[in-house]
């Protein structure tokens, strides 16, 4: 357990990359998520912002019970439940992103914020919740699932229909759709497009979902946009590593992917069956690689459960599901040869893509959500009470030792 001085000493405000893997002891100081699922985290200044599916929340020793829609926020140093900030969010919530001047991005499935209209995508201002006037996305026709927000853009994926189908860059003060992003993901693998996970770095957008093209050009289910000039256009950049199938129950199987702290590569994580290759694995692929049949750099695969989120810190990739076991990819909801034990989260080596030592457990459940890697350490959202081999419900914190 981390003592919440050393906790604010190294506090910082912004993510950045980890030079060794995180404690793989849980911080005492971090509250409790009392019901539902935690599906995405964000640290604005030393305010953890946190959403999902719940209508509870407590303080870390649950001698105090607070009502909370969807979302809440506590300060990351001393864990306090903050009681400004309670807004009541008419669905679920699954994407966040910082904003400036003290304020917070929502994506979700909601339809209005506190009794007032706000479909899908809303900014709030992290002092008493309330929407920042000015804001109007006009998101319509679906969700919004993940946010990224770069400068004066914010980028934004779901399944909704306009202001574009599925992906779009907005201004982030306004709202207002960029007219130089027009890229548009097509020939869906279920019923209509959607972005399941994005990720953008330098002058590069990763997005990847249930589409098999982007702008008419072939990228089955993951894709790569090169958004440095002013009128975003699809990288050179391919890979068919997800055009084969998984299980039919998983038509498209990509979740989960994150960038490296130098942009240099990337990691996707997906579910999909115990059918071999990709399917329930962790990937990486190398950003600047160009061709029309990009192979990931290593493979690491669980055997058959499903992984959904992923952190790179340079230090480790962490990788978070369901799973049983990591260094399986002959396992077929079974132990293979040289399997390795990381019950729900586990952490792999950037180069090798082999496990890490670091095995800290936690409870399966339906598995993690949402990972938050910043200078304090890696912050963890999911749907079940035990982390660490300690109660943590639905959130938590692993520190850098």
């Amino acid at each position: 357990m981390l003592a919440r001085a050393a906790l604010a000493a190294i506090i910082a405000s912004a993510p950045v990359p980890h030079a060794r893997v995180v404690s793989a002891d849980p911080i005492d100081s971090t509250p409790h998520v009392l019901d539902g699922i935690v599906n995405a985290i964000v640290v604005v200044g030393r305010t953890v912002v946190v959403g999902g599916s719940f209508s509870e929340v407590s303080d870390a020793s649950r001698t105090t019970i607070h009502p909370r829609d969807n979302l809440f926020a506590y300060d990351l140093v001393t864990g306090r439940v903050l009681p400004g900030f309670a807004p009541s969010m008419a669905g679920p919530v699954y994407g966040l992103a910082a904003g400036d001047r003290g304020t917070v991005y929502v994506g979700g499935e909601f339809h209005g914020v506190d009794n007032r209209r706000a479909r899908g995508l809303a900014r709030l201002d992290l002092a008493d919740g309330a929407l920042v006037p000015g804001f109007q996305p006009r998101i319509g026709g679906g969700m919004v699932t993940a946010l990224a927000r770069q400068g004066r853009h914010l980028y934004v994926g779901g399944d909704f229909t306009s202001p574009r189908t599925a992906l779009a860059r907005l201004d982030a003060d306004t709202g207002t759709p960029d007219a130089g992003f027009d890229i548009e993901p097509g020939a869906p693998l279920t019923s209509r497009a959607k972005v399941y996970a994005l990720a953008v770095s330098g002058h590069r957008l990763a997005v990847d979902g249930t589409f098999t093209t982007l702008d008419g050009h072939s990228r089955p289910q993951l894709g790569l946009i090169d958004i440095g000039a002013a009128a975003a256009r699809v990288a050179p950049w391919r890979t068919d590593a997800y055009a084969r199938k998984c299980s039919s129950a998983f038509p498209s199987y990509v979740r989960g992917l994150d960038f490296s702290p130098d942009g240099r590569y990337f990691v996707v994580v997906t579910t999909g069956g115990a059918k071999g290759g990709i399917c329930d694995t962790a990937a990486r692929f190398e950003t600047y690689a160009k061709g029309s049949a990009i192979r990931p750099t290593w493979v690491n695969s669980t055997g058959g459960d499903s992984l959904y989120s992923v952190a790179v810190t340079g230090a480790a990739v962490y990788v978070g599901g369901h799973q049983r076991w990591l260094d399986n990819p002959e396992g077929r909801d079974s132990a293979g040869p040289g399997a390795v034990s990381r019950p729900g989260i586990g952490a792999i080596h950037p180069s090798t893509g082999k496990a890490l030592s670091w095995n800290p457990t936690r409870e399966r459940g339906i598995g993690v959500k949402a990972f938050y890697a910043h200078a304090s350490g890696l912050l963890v959202g999911s749907d079940t009470t035990r982390l660490g081999r300690e109660y943590h419900a639905r959130i938590g914190m692993f520190p850098l030792p």
